[in-house]
């Protein structure tokens, strides 16, 4: 093998002209797009176990939208889309009554097992069912 000459492998030989800020910058670079490329393990409210704390009672147009059922001594929260304000006021009892304006609200579920009728005291038109189990 005379007469050969065997380049060499420079992989950082590029950045050798940007000098050590440089090298520093695509090294964050680098970091930076590879901790985007990692799991998408996300706070969502998927079905996975410990996630059961997200329990929406919605009010829009005047009416309620409630879980199908909720845990006992769960933490509720109201989601109020209309442009007044409402309660969510247990029926009998004092169980509970969240003043629920514009925007979220949360209230503690009761934490005996049962069904809980509920109403708006402003708007007597308006009512739900809170399920505990």
């Amino acid at each position: 093998m005379t007469g050969t000459r065997l380049q060499t492998f420079r992989p950082l030989r590029m950045f050798r002209r940007w000098g050590p800020a440089g090298l520093v910058c695509a090294l964050a670079l680098a970091v930076a797009v590879l901790a985007g490329c990692g799991s998408s393990g996300g706070s969502g409210s998927g079905g996975s176990a410990g996630a059961s704390s997200s329990f929406v009672i919605t009010i829009k147009d005047f009416s309620f939208t409630t879980p199908a059922s909720v845990s006992p001594g769960a933490t509720i929260t109201v989601k109020n889309e209309d442009d007044t304000a409402h309660t969510v006021t247990a029926d009998t009892g004092n169980a509970f009554d969240d003043q629920a304006p514009t925007g979220t609200s949360t209230f503690t579920a009761p934490t005996k097992a049962g069904s809980y009728a509920f109403h708006c005291t402003f708007h007597p038109e308006m009512h739900g069912t809170l399920v505990v189990r």
